[in-house]
């Protein structure tokens, strides 16, 4: 496995047993579904007239904080429970190959959802003139966003053997750091919301959205992606030297 880059091989693993099983399927199809309603009905596209994808990308952090966790859930947990993860830490590879594998994976298998949401974009085309900018920002910042929620979802999923507790521990952190300083505004003053928001997945991505690439929103973005890597390399690495 050494010769092929471990990493490589365990991420091919993971993108084919992804798309093999039902679950990609039927969370693809439910966040189309979801978001489709939000982008047409709910925003009631046809009747404004608002041809951009600024309502899909108001919402996509919530949509995200549910299907992530969702994708993710199983990645780790699952060979926990069956055993198969103490095979994979036996074999000639080291940790950081296996966590950086799974995560390069799930990021695939995550893009791949948002693929599908491309035609929201050609619609839009069809019925007015989107600012191209934006919309390039607006993906370029979904890739931001699903690389930090996939590393959390990946930790979560680490911890435990239970795929559902999994999903709702990956869940409340992508809550968390997605609307908690909004729910926190109503209750703290306002220049420690100022500071909180900083820690705001949803602030840092609605500034990429709007076609700031700030380098604030760049570090956040990989601070928040490699702590949480950093820390499933710690928990298999306990897991692995316990044995």
């Amino acid at each position: 496995m050494k010769d092929q880059k471990a990493f490589k091989v365990i991420m091919k693993r993971e993108i084919s047993a992804y798309f093999s099983s039902p679950i990609a399927y039927i969370v693809t199809g439910l966040f189309l579904v979801a978001s489709g309603i939000l982008f047409f009905i709910l925003n009631a596209f046809f009747i404004t007239g608002d041809a951009s994808l600024r309502p899909f990308f108001y919402w996509l952090p919530l949509l995200f904080s549910f299907f992530i966790p969702a994708m993710t859930m199983r990645t780790i947990a699952e060979e926990k429970k069956t055993g198969s993860i103490e095979t994979l830490l036996t074999l000639p590879v080291t940790v950081t190959d296996v966590v950086t594998g799974k995560y390069l994976g799930s990021l695939i298998c995550g893009a791949a959802m948002l693929v599908p949401t491309l035609f929201y974009a050609v619609t839009c085309y069809v019925f007015g003139s989107p600012d191209t900018g934006s919309l390039i920002c607006g993906y370029l910042g979904a890739l931001f966003l699903l690389a930090a929620f996939c590393a959390i979802g990946l930790f979560a999923t680490s911890i435990t053997k239970n795929q559902i507790i999994a999903f709702f521990v990956s869940c409340a952190v992508c809550l968390a750091i997605t609307k908690a300083t909004w729910l926190l505004s109503y209750i703290l003053p306002g220049s420690i919301v100022t500071f909180l928001n900083y820690f705001s997945a949803e602030n840092h991505f609605e500034s990429v959205t709007k076609g700031i690439i700030d380098t604030r929103d760049l570090v956040y973005f990989a601070s928040v992606t490699v702590i949480f890597l950093a820390f499933t390399v710690r928990t298999l690495e306990k897991n692995r030297s316990s044995r």
